[in-house]
């Protein structure tokens, strides 16, 4: 999944007595109704947020992950990459889906061609 939006706020990192580190941020979103949507980034995916700052305008790829603990049910938005859509856009916190949502198609295994043709019955 992805959401593109612009970055509100960026908390500091929390490391917890496990050793286990996670930086959590906002990104605003730019509809009619404008949504504050709160992502977490976790252990060495914390550096990706690195190159952007407050105001910077992004696409965030993540997945939707819930637990249940104690009787109460917890979703967190997974952020595993990050794309600048501002000006000059050349910054990309380009990694692979640590998650494995392969099977799934993207744009990048688009026919880069017309001579690539798609030879499927529907």
């Amino acid at each position: 999944m992805d959401l593109e939006g612009s970055i509100k706020v960026i908390m500091d990192t929390q490391t917890f007595d496990s050793g286990f580190q996670k930086k959590e941020f906002v990104v605003t979103t730019k509809e009619q109704y404008p949504q504050d949507v709160k992502f977490e980034l976790i252990k060495d995916r914390i550096d990706i947020l690195s190159p952007y700052k407050q105001g910077d305008t992004v696409k965030v790829h993540f997945n939707v992950r819930g637990n249940e603990y104690k009787g109460r049910y917890y979703v967190n938005l997974q952020a595993w990459r990050i794309e600048s859509l501002g000006a000059g856009a050349s910054v990309s916190s380009d990694s692979a889906d640590p998650f494995g949502d392969a099977g799934f198609p993207d744009e990048g295994n688009a026919p880069s061609s017309s001579s690539e043709v798609d030879d499927l019955p529907f």
